[in-house]
């Protein structure tokens, strides 16, 4: 990606080496129906071990519900587990990628949203090494990337992206960056009164109907991504390779992958996120569209 040297974002909160638990800081105009959020769980294991299972746990195995009562339970680490870096004290290139990349989902956002005659209310994104405290409750490092309803805040521990690159086969920085685009996509969604509406009414399907619905949100999340990055596509950010970075990604973390990798076989009733050519196929519908109208997949038949 062509990235350097474009608009930071100002909106980011940088708790790296901060001390662990401490405490954390619509409706419109859009065609778009109402979702679930997926929640995360951890433990105190080495830090490879954590963020790996971290991001099964986040991809397919923890109830993606419980976000959205702010019942996201995770533990801090033991006492011999992982330790918190210090933040950089000079030049941090991956908070300035990660700085870059919010800017530029703020900037497409902001222009759809206004192209609706509405206003785009930005989401701050917090680093974080080891654990931290949200409005949705502790996380570990064991947590990946989430996007917290509760604060409208989007978490990240960088040691995350080593791991999608070594263990999970997904290098590149436009895969690094469609993980970000995904989580604003939850964002979005929170703003347009979609992860309200359907928190309202979970209470009354049965859990795998709301595991079925997760899918949709998810992969509807995957679709705002695409609709992000045909934006930045078009304003000359990415290079040959890069869209397939964010499909392998996509890939790399579906359901069936998932459980193919980690039990060695698939239970699709248990997906909560889509399948890996579920998730490629949304992520290229808003890629190839760049249009949040071509990401109902609240409505659709087929997925």
């Amino acid at each position: 990606m062509l990235w350097k040297g474009r608009r930071e974002s100002d909106n980011i909160e940088d708790d790296r080496g901060g001390g662990g638990f401490g405490p954390a800081g619509g409706d419109g105009g859009f065609r778009l129906p109402g979702g679930s959020f997926p929640g995360r769980r951890g433990g105190g294991m080495s830090i490879g071990t954590l963020i790996v299972v971290g991001i099964v746990l986040w991809l397919l195995g923890i109830n993606p519900l419980v976000l959205l009562d702010g019942q996201f339970a995770s533990a801090p680490t033991s006492s011999d587990s992982y330790q918190a870096p210090r933040r950089p004290a000079g030049p941090d290139e991956m908070k300035d990628f990660v700085a870059t990349i919010l800017g530029s989902t703020e900037d497409v956002w902001s222009a759809i949203f206004a192209a609706a005659g509405q206003r785009y209310k930005p989401t701050p994104l917090r680093l974080f090494s080891g654990s931290i405290q949200s409005a949705c409750g502790a996380a570990s490092a064991a947590s990946g990337p989430f996007y917290c309803p509760g604060d409208g805040k989007v978490y990240i521990d960088l040691a995350f992206y080593d791991e999608l690159r070594r263990r999970f086969n997904a290098p590149g920085d436009f895969a690094q960056a469609y993980v970000i685009a995904h989580e604003v996509g939850h964002h979005v969604q929170d703003l347009l009164g979609i992860l309200p509406a359907f928190n309202a009414k979970r209470r009354t399907m049965s859990e795998a109907d709301a595991n079925a619905y997760s899918v949709r949100i998810e992969l509807q999340a995957d679709c705002f991504a695409g609709v992000w990055g045909a934006h930045v596509a078009k304003e000359g950010w990415l290079e040959t390779g890069d869209l397939d970075e964010a499909l392998n990604a996509a890939s790399q973390i579906g359901d069936d992958t998932i459980q193919k990798r980690t039990q060695g076989y698939v239970v699709p009733e248990t997906f909560n996120h889509g399948s890996s050519s579920q998730r490629q196929r949304w992520f290229k519908k808003g890629y190839a569209a760049g249009d949040i109208n071509a990401c109902d997949t609240l409505s659709a038949r087929t997925l």
